[in-house]
């Protein structure tokens, strides 16, 4: 005689969940007014984007006129050649370029170089050392004394003064120590045992394991220092060493001698307009960055969710 088998009280107490249930109404609302926000916020950050890369290719005439929404309007690409023959701008793409790959290369060595002490539990002071981390994140030296500094140590009217005083972001670097305490601790001590130093252990263990979330505050270091205008307008006074955003901010202050200097050529003023000017000055300035974003996306979400948890 077989007799059924005998239930647990928690397998009992689970619900039976059927393959291709209906979600509730709330559960379909939820899911629709997702969506719709969703789109609406693409929506909200590509238009401007198009209106821009449309601005850019269309006519003097039907930029000034208003005619320009999201496609291009008597389609030319005038601007795009008279922008790239200008030296002020290649020159501040050029600072730009340098400041962005030289900052980015040394903020995330000493991010990282912080982050990898400071992750283990054995480092004596740690505790005090990570709450003058986080204080300089809630208090600073203000502009004069940093401005003041800047100025003592010959860094004013250089590129240096660009990148050096953003060489460690607190925000970044807890959360590579935060992936690095995730880490298995087993694999350290296996290395020990063999032999390996602490450098060893970081360059050979550590960080090809750490490749997510190096890779995604490359990124965050990367934007920050491409979009920062700030630091030149303080500290930057030669035009030769202006970054691109400065560039970018004069051009739009002064967008009317822009349009000047197109010169006398009636085809030439017909086709660079200051809008039209200040838009493929606007597209060829995202580009570069743009470009960065599809090799870095797949680490992107993986770099900071599992840098934030640690199991």
């Amino acid at each position: 005689m077989k007799t059924a088998p005998i239930q647990t009280d928690a397998s009992a107490a689970l619900p039976k969940r059927r393959a291709g249930i209906r979600a509730s109404t709330s559960e379909q609302v939820f899911h629709v007014a997702n969506i719709v926000f969703f789109i609406l916020l693409g929506l909200s950050t590509i238009i401007p984007f198009l209106n821009l890369i449309a601005k850019s290719l269309s006519s003097e005439a039907a930029v000034i006129s208003g005619m320009v929404n999201l496609f291009p309007v008597d389609m030319q690409f005038g601007t795009y050649g008279y922008v790239l023959t200008q030296g002020t701008f290649l020159g501040s793409l050029k600072v730009s370029l340098t400041v962005t790959v030289l900052g980015t290369l040394l903020a995330l060595t000493m991010t990282t170089l912080a982050a990898y002490p400071l992750s283990k539990t054995r480092l004596r002071g740690r505790k005090f050392f990570i709450l003058m981390y986080i204080f300089t994140m809630l208090f600073s030296g203000g502009l004069i004394p940093t401005y003041l500094l800047m100025q003592s140590l010959h860094l004013i009217d250089k590129l240096p003064v660009l990148f050096l005083p953003a060489m460690i972001s607190v925000y970044n670097m807890l959360i590579i120590k935060s992936y690095f305490e995730s880490l298995p601790d087993s694999l350290e001590e296996s290395a020990k045992l063999d032999g390996a130093s602490n450098l060893s252990i970081l360059w050979r263990i550590t960080l090809p394991l750490s490749l997510p979330v190096l890779a995604t505050i490359a990124l965050f270091y990367a934007v920050a220092f491409w979009n920062d205008y700030f630091a030149s307008l303080i500290y930057i006074n030669s035009p030769e060493r202006k970054p691109l955003q400065l560039y970018l901010k004069e051009l739009f202050v002064s967008s009317s001698d822009a349009f000047l200097q197109a010169g006398n050529s009636y085809d030439a003023a017909m086709n660079t307009a200051p809008q039209a000017i200040q838009a493929a000055s606007i597209i060829l300035a995202t580009l570069p960055i743009l470009l960065v974003y599809p090799f870095l996306q797949k680490y992107f979400v993986k770099g900071v969710l599992i840098g934030s948890v640690k199991e």
